[in-house]
């Protein structure tokens, strides 16, 4: 019997490794993403925002990676990225998601509190199973490349203390903090380096919490070095997000392709090329994340 995705990140936690997550809005995204997790043998999680749903399809993305799991037999998870209502978590949860992400960080702390509780108890009415992520501290930037720098202050970043108080009274299953992270990549130079001490006090902090396993993930991993992905999941990050690097891939692997055969017009002859610029990418990552 396959492994439920809360035992995939179980294990991952105890190992000190990091499950993929990466996002797609079309076929070609899935195809790249899926092929390289399924030669490296991983699982992984598909992402969809609400803009990409708009584009793909809550019901058909959930479908598509549904298709796969039960074809290959394969641990395969699909979660609704950023979703910012109960009306969308709704739509996402009911075309058959194994997560949903609610990103209440916009409001205020207190508001945020009572929005996501209020998500994590209609999911749990209807799945116990569905895993329920909630965002707290400020994320800035946004999944593209950025051309202006980006500060990130200490007021930005996830309190331990908040993280606690947010977990105990919403009963989410994993946590995103603001550790030092933004989404996105710079243009012309390198992302901040993560607060891995920061990442160290919050999971330390909410193991004391009895009767609750919260595991935490990493938003906003595109550009992130090497180096601190790996004190990152070696501090308590369990999940990482990618999606930025993926959206450049598809079009160097599209700019790429067109140019070496510009008067090619038949799609399935010209996407194969995308497929494998987002395979490459998924691929490091992959072997990064499960590095030991």
């Amino acid at each position: 019997m396959m492994k439920t995705l809360k035992q995939i990140i179980q294990e991952a936690e105890q190992n000190k490794v990091a499950v993929g997550h990466f996002n797609i809005s079309e076929c070609v995204g899935l195809k790249g993403v899926f092929s390289a997790a399924k030669e490296l043998e991983l699982p992984i999680i598909i992402g969809v925002s609400e803009g990409e749903a708009s584009f793909i399809g809550y019901r058909q993305a959930a479908a598509l990676v549904k298709i796969l799991r039960e074809k290959f037999d394969y641990p395969v998870f699909i979660n609704a990225d950023h979703t910012k209502s109960l009306e969308k978590i709704k739509e996402a949860v009911e075309a058959g998601f194994n997560a949903v992400m609610f990103d209440g960080s916009h409001f205020p702390f207190e508001e945020n509190i009572q929005k996501t509780k209020e998500v994590v108890e209609y999911v749990k009415s209807v799945n116990q199973e569905i895993l329920v992520e909630a965002e707290i501290g400020y994320l800035k930037g946004s999944s593209t490349l950025l051309s202006e720098t980006i500060v990130i202050k200490e007021e930005d970043l996830t309190k331990p203390e908040e993280a606690v108080q947010f977990v105990k009274e919403t009963g989410i299953d994993l946590l995103a903090p603001s550790v030092g992270n933004l989404h996105g990549m710079f243009k012309n130079a390198q992302n901040p380096a993560l607060n891995i001490e920061r990442i160290k006090e919050i999971k330390n902090i909410l193991r004391q919490i009895s009767g609750q396993t919260i595991h935490l993930v990493l938003h906003g991993g595109s550009g992130i070095k090497d180096e601190d992905f790996l004190a990152a999941i070696d501090a308590g990050i369990s999940v990482i997000h990618i999606n930025t690097e993926l959206r450049l891939a598809w079009r160097r692997g599209m700019e790429k392709v067109l140019r070496e055969k510009p008067e090619e017009n038949v799609p399935y002859k010209l996407l194969p090329g995308v497929v494998e610029e987002i395979k490459k990418v998924v691929y490091n990552r992959l072997k990064l994340f499960n590095k030991r």
